[in-house]
């Protein structure tokens, strides 16, 4: 049986020890080297007095190095939480007091700026640990971990910008990843290109399926997201045959026809996307230039371990139609449960999204108030303690009994007597010819829809083509046309962001 992640790391460096496990712009580095350096960040953890079961925070540009630093947390008995070095001040010093961590691994260049922050502990330069064999307080440290202790603490903002620190253990990870390489096939063959920061859950199936399988993890260029010809090329000149982006990612790419000019034909095998709505008319044009490669949408919150639904594309859809969430993950039960906690099974009867399973976070750290609102006893077992997380996502089942995103609760409006789900809006302007990115908000103020696009469309035409798919009481009250539509730090268009323009 399995413990900890940091054994598919001993495999891989034992077996592969010369084979490229990580590149960055900077640097590469091999399975052996991984795990050599991996043991020399745990052995300066612990030659500096740090306990085990502690959280160490990573401050580091994204690179090679923080994924070392994260095994050599994970090799010292301790959890990592990632802090991203853009992050604007005042929400690292709330992650900072939630997690109020002894010791920051960061280099000195980065020292500086980070002492200006709430934080009064210790810290371990990353070029100061050296490449070590596993000393006997490693291995005893290592030996130590079992399945239910935390591996990592991810902060996530929900709706109300409030950090919250969602707690994952390894065998959480461990249960996830193993469904992930088993259902995609992945081996040593394998490369990911990684787009996810990694603060951002969905770099969990990239970080430990690479680890695991053997694979080469190429973290991409940030830039280069907003080049996609180049972002191709890049893809296609190191070989990347798997991809796990958010759905914007892979629409700047569609948008701006960057697959007529670079034939990705036997490159990219595994098109996987997750984290928010992919639009079929912007999947469809990957569909065509890559007919032959396996699509994927994976859904599922941080609490969640990344995902816990998946549908495989497996049939043709119109530019209209929503693209199904699919079915549970293995070893994962999804409930969906009505507004008296009763359960729905029929087809077209919208119900909120709740996931039992391995999978299911311990909470969120050192916060028991919203840890007992979100992860609460299944009303469906009153014989003992069963958790499920409660995700606020409104779906149903399709014809098919396959699930399919409507949106969020608190998306779900009242409008004219008429009760709407915003996204259900999104799907059918995203359809439009013209529209590749669009958001939906209510004016409470003004009672009205806004619908917000990237490009110049007037209202009366939106409405015009709208009404052929949804009633006349989800039209649009006003439109906002952007030529950027903002996005977070995750690439997820930013709601907040545009809410600032409902005044307008």
């Amino acid at each position: 049986m399995q413990s900890n992640v940091l054994e598919w790391l001993e495999r891989s460096a034992e077996k592969i020890p010369e084979k490229t496990a990580l590149l960055d712009e900077r640097e590469q580095v091999t399975f052996k080297e991984y795990h050599d350096k991996s043991i020399g960040i745990a052995e300066a953890i612990l030659e500096a007095g740090h306990g085990t079961k502690k959280p160490v925070v990573v401050y580091i540009e994204k690179s090679v190095k923080v994924l070392i630093s994260f095994m050599g947390i994970a090799y010292s008995g301790n959890f990592y939480s990632p802090i991203d070095t853009e992050m604007p001040a005042a929400r690292v010093n709330k992650i900072l007091e939630v997690l109020k961590p002894e010791l920051v691994i960061t280099t000195k260049e980065l020292a500086g700026e980070f002492k200006a922050f709430d934080y009064q502990g210790d810290f371990l330069f990353y070029e100061e640990a050296k490449e070590r064999e596993k000393s006997e307080k490693v291995q005893k440290a290592a030996a130590s971990i079992i399945d239910t202790d935390l591996l990592y603490v991810l902060f996530t903002s929900g709706s109300t910008g409030v950090p919250k620190g969602v707690c994952i253990t390894h065998g959480s990870v461990i249960d996830y990843i193993d469904w992930v390489t088993e259902t995609f096939g992945i081996t040593e063959k394998d490369s990911f290109g990684n787009q996810a920061p990694f603060y951002f859950d969905n770099s969990i199936l990239d970080i430990y399926s690479a680890m695991k399988t053997g694979a080469a993890l190429h973290i991409i260029p940030q830039r280069l997201f907003s080049q996609p010809v180049l972002l191709l090329e890049y893809l296609k000149e190191h070989e990347i045959s798997t991809i796990f982006w958010v759905p914007s990612a892979l629409i700047v790419v569609s948008k701006l026809k960057a697959l007529r000019n670079v034939d990705m034909t036997g490159t990219l095998k595994r098109v996987l996307f997750c984290g928010e709505v992919m639009p079929n008319k912007q999947l469809n044009i990957w569909r065509k230039y890559l007919p032959d490669a396996v699509y994927a949408n994976l859904y599922g919150p941080t609490e969640i371990t990344d995902a816990c639904v998946c549908y495989i594309v497996d049939r043709e859809f119109g530019d209209d139609e929503p693209l199904p969430m699919g079915y549970p993950m293995r070893n994962t039960d999804i409930l969906v449960l009505d507004e008296d906690n009763c359960l729905v099974t029929d087809a077209d009867i919208a119900g909120e999204l709740c996931v039992r399973g391995t999978g299911l976070s311990q909470g969120y750290y050192r916060n028991p108030e919203k840890t007992q609102a979100a992860f609460v006893q299944n009303p469906l077992n009153d014989a003992y303690e069963e958790k499920i997380y409660c995700t606020g996502d409104l779906v149903k089942y399709n014809e098919r009994h396959e699930l399919v995103y409507l949106s969020r609760k608190d998306f779900q409006i009242k409008h004219m007597g008429h009760r709407i789900e915003l996204g259900e809006i999104e799907t059918a302007a995203s359809s439009l010819p013209g529209i590749t990115l669009c958001c939906c908000l209510y004016d409470e103020k003004r009672s009205r829809i806004v619908l917000f696009i990237d490009t110049e469309l007037k209202k009366d035409e939106i409405n015009r083509q709208l009404k052929e798919m949804i009633p006349e009481y989800m039209l649009p009250g006003k439109v906002i046309a952007k030529e950027e539509m903002p996005v977070n730090a995750n690439g997820k268009i930013d709601r907040i962001a545009l809410k600032e323009y409902l005044s307008v």
